[in-house]
C-alpha cells in the first residue's frame, strides 16, 4: 500500500504540475487529451525526418548528421513553442524552406552548407529581435499579398518539380531539357504507385497518411526491387555523427554581399510563410493573441536550427491534425517533441527508406502550396504580372532567390508604368533596389 500511496501521490503532483505550467482547466482540455493531439500530430509529421535529410544530403550534410540535426531541432524548438507560449503549435524543418537552403543558396550561390548554415543562424537572430518589436509587423504588411502568396506558389511548384526528379519520373533531356521517363524502371514505377497511394490516402484523409505513404512506398520499391537495401548509410548513433554537423557553422563568408542577400531571402521567406500559418492555427482555437510569443519562440528554433545542423525550422501545416484532435495547449507540442526524441533510437530503420517513397510526399506538399494561387489578384496586371514572374521563375531557373528577385523588381515598375506610384511602399523600394543591386553586382562579375 506504501508503494501504490507514494505512486498516487506522485500522479496527483505531475497532474497539478502539468495543469499549473500550461493551465489546462482553464483552456478546457485534459493531459489525456493533449497526450494523444500530440502523439497525432507526431504521426503526421514524422515523415519529415526521411524526407529533410535527403534534401540536406542533396547539400553535402552526412545523412546521419542530417537526421540528428532534424531530430534535435524538431525536439528542442516544439518543446520551446509548448513551454513558451502554451499553445498547441508544432515547429519542425520547413518544407521548401529546405529546398531554398540546398538548391538555392548551396547549389545556385555556391555556399558550402556549413556557410549556408552560419546564413540560418543570422536569420535567426535578426528575426528574434524583430520579433521583440512593431517592426515585423511592418514588414509583412508592406508586401503585397500577390508576391506574398506567389512565392508560396512558386516554392509549391519547385518541390512538386524536385520530387519529380527525385522519383525519376521526370529525367533531362538534351533536346527539351526535360522529359517523361520509362515507366518500366522499377524505381520511376515504385515511385508512380506510392503517388497513386499517398494521393489515395490524402484525398480520404486518413490519419499518418504520409507515415503511411512511406512505410507502404518503402514495402513497394522491396517488392519491385526484389530486395531491399539501404539508400543512405546509417549505423549505430555515435557522437562523431552528431559533432559532424552540430555546431559545424562557419561564418567565412559573412562580408560577401551575397551572404547578405541570402539572409535577407531566407528572413522574408520564413516571415511570409510563418505569419500566415501561425495567425491561421491559433485562429482554429481562438488563441491569436499568442502569436508576439509563438512567433519570437520560432525566431529562436530557426538560431537553434543553425546550431544543430540542418535548415530554419518552421510551424508546421500538419500541425493542424493535432489541434483539430483536441490540442488547446503547449502541453501538446512538448509531448510531440519527446516522441521525436525518441526516434533517435530508430535512425538505422530510416536509412531503408527509399528516394521513390519520398518523393510523392514531396509532389503532395508542393500541390498544397499551390492553392495560394487564388490570392493573387489575376485580374489586375499590376498584381499578376510581378506575382507571374515569381512562380515561374522559381522553378524554372531552379533558384527561389532569383524568382523572388524577378518579381519584386518588376513590381514597383509595372506599378509606375500604370501610373500607381501610390501604391508602392517605401520597403518595398528599399527591397526591390537590394535585389536589382544583386543582379548587378553579379552582371559585373
Amino acid at each position: 500500500m506504501g508503494g501504490r500511496g507514494r505512486q498516487y501521490k506522485r500522479g496527483i503532483y505531475l497532474k497539478n504540475l502539468l495543469n499549473k505550467q500550461f493551465n489546462l482547466e482553464g483552456s478546457g482540455t485534459t493531459i489525456k487529451t493533449e497526450v494523444i493531439a500530440g502523439v497525432v500530430s507526431f504521426l503526421t509529421l514524422v515523415y519529415i525526418l526521411s524526407v529533410n535529410s535527403t534534401i540536406l544530403h542533396d547539400a553535402g550534410i552526412p545523412f546521419q548528421g542530417a537526421m540528428i540535426a532534424t531530430i534535435l531541432s524538431a525536439f528542442f524548438g516544439s518543446v520551446m513553442i509548448g513551454v513558451w507560449s502554451n499553445s498547441p503549435l508544432v515547429l519542425v524543418p520547413g518544407m521548401g524552406i529546405n529546398a531554398l537552403f540546398t538548391y538555392t543558396m548551396v547549389g545556385e550561390m555556391g555556399m558550402s552548407w556549413k556557410e549556408a548554415l552560419a546564413v540560418v543562424f543570422v536569420s535567426g537572430i535578426l528575426l528574434s529581435i524583430l520579433s521583440f518589436t512593431k517592426l515585423i509587423k511592418k514588414l509583412t504588411t508592406a508586401i503585397p499579398l500577390s508576391l506574398k502568396s506567389a512565392i508560396t506558389v512558386g516554392i509549391g511548384f519547385f518541390l512538386t518539380f524536385i520530387g519529380l526528379q527525385a522519383g525519376g519520373i521526370v529525367v533531362k533531356n538534351e533536346d527539351t531539357f526535360v522529359s517523361i521517363a520509362n515507366f518500366s524502371n522499377p524505381d520511376v514505377l515504385a515511385t508512380v504507385i506510392t503517388l497513386g497511394l499517398a494521393i489515395y490516402l490524402f484525398i480520404k484523409n486518413v490519419p499518418a497518411n504520409f507515415l503511411i505513404t512511406v512505410v507502404v512506398g518503402t514495402i513497394i520499391s522491396f517488392i519491385l526491387h526484389g530486395g531491399i537495401e539501404k539508400a543512405h548509410e546509417t549505423t549505430k548513433i555515435t557522437l562523431h555523427s552528431a559533432t559532424e554537423v552540430v555546431g559545424q557553422l562557419t561564418f567565412t563568408s559573412m562580408m560577401s554581399f551575397s551572404f547578405w542577400i541570402a539572409v535577407f531571402s531566407l528572413t522574408m521567406v520564413i516571415l511570409f510563410e510563418s505569419i500566415g500559418i501561425i495567425h491561421g492555427q491559433l485562429g482554429m482555437i481562438n488563441q491569436e493573441e499568442k502569436q508576439q510569443k509563438v512567433i519570437q519562440g520560432t525566431a529562436f528554433g530557426i538560431l537553434l536550427s543553425g546550431l544543430f545542423g540542418t535548415s530554419p525550422t518552421v510551424i508546421a501545416v500538419e500541425g493542424s491534425a493535432g489541434i483539430s484532435s483536441g490540442g488547446r495547449t503547449g502541453l501538446t507540442s512538448v509531448v510531440t517533441g519527446f516522441l521525436f526524441l525518441g526516434c533517435l533510437l530508430f535512425m538505422p530503420l530510416i536509412a531503408y527508406i527509399p528516394t521513390s517513397a519520398i518523393a510523392p510526399i514531396l509532389i503532395i506538399i508542393g500541390s498544397l502550396m499551390v492553392k495560394h494561387i487564388t490570392d493573387i489578384q489575376l485580374d489586375d496586371p499590376t498584381e499578376a504580372i510581378p506575382a507571374f514572374l515569381i512562380l515561374a521563375f522559381i522553378p524554372l531557373t531552379y533558384s527561389i532567390i532569383d524568382g523572388i528577385a524577378f518579381g519584386f523588381i518588376a513590381y514597383p515598375l509595372v506599378k509606375m508604368a500604370a501610373g500607381k506610384k501610390t501604391e508602392i511602399t517605401p520597403y518595398m523600394v528599399a527591397i526591390s533596389a537590394l535585389f536589382f543591386v544583386r543582379f548587378a553586382l553579379n552582371f559585373i562579375a
